[in-house]
C-alpha cells in the first residue's frame, strides 16, 4: 500500500496472514478462524513501547467480555517470536499472542507508520510528520505522567517506572518500526472487515489512546449474524 491510502475499513477482506504463535506452540493464521468466530484483531508495537505492554495486560480481561458475546482475540506483536516467548514467559498474558517482527500484518491492514519528514508542508499525519512536530505533541494517555511528554519522552519515562531495560533486539525493533501506529480490526466469521480503529488515525496528540472496552464491545455486539 502507498503511504497515504487508508488502514482497511469496514467491507474489506482482512488479508490472509500466518505468524508464529508467542505464548503457544505453532503457528497463528487469520484462517483459523474463518468461517468459526468474529475477530478482534490487536496489531501492536514492540515490547519497547509501554502502551503497547499495558494494552497486552488489558487485553486479557477485554477478550473474556468479548467470548461473551461470541469474538475471539488475537494480538500481534511487532517483536522477535523468541524475544517475545522470554518475555511473556516472565509476565504472562492470557490472550493469544503471535509475533512479527517485520511488522508485515501492520502494513497489509494498511495501519500507518508515519515518516519523517524535513518540510512541514509535505508532512501530513498519520502518514509523514517532522520531528519539531511530533516533539511539540504531548501527551499522557494513561494518566500515569507527571506532566504531558511528547512520545520520546512518554516512552523513555514509563519504561523507567516499569524498570523495563530494552533489549537490542527491542532497540532494534525500535529503531527499524518505531513510528508504527497501533491498529485494531474487527473481523466477521467470513473475514470480513466490520470495524477498524487506528491510534492517533485524526489526530497526533492521540498516540498511546486504544480503543476502550465498551467501543470494542458495541462494535462486536453491531456484527451481523
Amino acid at each position: 500500500m502507498t503511504t497515504d491510502r487508508p488502514w482497511l475499513q469496514p467491507g474489506d477482506p482482512a488479508p490472509a496472514f500466518a505468524l508464529p504463535a508467542i505464548n503457544r506452540e505453532g503457528t497463528v493464521s487469520i484462517e483459523d478462524y474463518r468461517g468459526r468466530t468474529p475477530l478482534l484483531l490487536g496489531l501492536y508495537r514492540g515490547l519497547h513501547c509501554p502502551f503497547c505492554r499495558r494494552q497486552l495486560v488489558q487485553l486479557s480481561t477485554t477478550q473474556e467480555k468479548l467470548k461473551a458475546v461470541g469474538a475471539e482475540t488475537l494480538a500481534v506483536v511487532n517483536t522477535p517470536v523468541e524475544r517475545a516467548r522470554l518475555y511473556f514467559k516472565l509476565r504472562p498474558a492470557r490472550v493469544l499472542l503471535a509475533a512479527d517482527a517485520e511488522a508485515s500484518v501492520h502494513r497489509a491492514f494498511g495501519v500507518p507508520a508515519f515518516i519523517p519528514v524535513e518540510d512541514p508542508t509535505t508532512a501530513r499525519w498519520p502518514w509523514r510528520a517532522t520531528m519539531e512536530q511530533f516533539r511539540a505533541s504531548l501527551i499522557n494517555p494513561t494518566g500515569e505522567l507527571p506532566k504531558p511528554l511528547n512520545g520520546f519522552e512518554a516512552n523513555d519515562t514509563l519504561n523507567q517506572m516499569d524498570r523495563f531495560e530494552p533489549t537490542e533486539e527491542d532497540k532494534r525493533i525500535f529503531n527499524a518500526h518505531g513510528s508504527q501506529l497501533v491498529g485494531h480490526f474487527l473481523i466477521d466469521r467470513r473475514g470480513i472487515v466490520r470495524w477498524a480503529h487506528v491510534e492517533a488515525g485524526a489526530r497526533m496528540t492521540d498516540i498511546g489512546q486504544f480503543p476502550s472496552d465498551e467501543e470494542l464491545l458495541a462494535a462486536a455486539r453491531a456484527l451481523p449474524a
